[in-house]
């Protein structure tokens, strides 16, 4: 059976393993689009806007990552707090 189009918001949340009520913030500030269905204005996520959305946290983490290298003064700062 192939996967859904769409997914509710829970769902979303299941893949990212956060909270719906996190899901729904994120689709509120922009950061996943999705759309409004039915009468109830009911929240559905488009797979593909899913996936759009796991490249661009990515990209923007290996972003600061490039920007904020761990040199060994870095490890020994983390090492020090175990």
């Amino acid at each position: 059976m192939p996967s859904p189009r769409f997914l509710q918001l829970a769902d979303v949340a299941e893949v990212l393993n956060i909270s719906a009520n996190q899901v729904y913030a994120l689709v509120r500030r922009g950061d996943i689009r999705a759309v409004k269905i039915g009468g109830r204005g009911q929240w559905r996520v488009e797979a593909t806007e899913l996936e759009k959305y796991i490249e661009r946290l990515y990209t923007e983490t290996q972003q600061f990552i490039d920007n904020h290298p761990m040199g060994e003064e870095a490890e020994t700062t983390e090492d020090a707090r175990f």
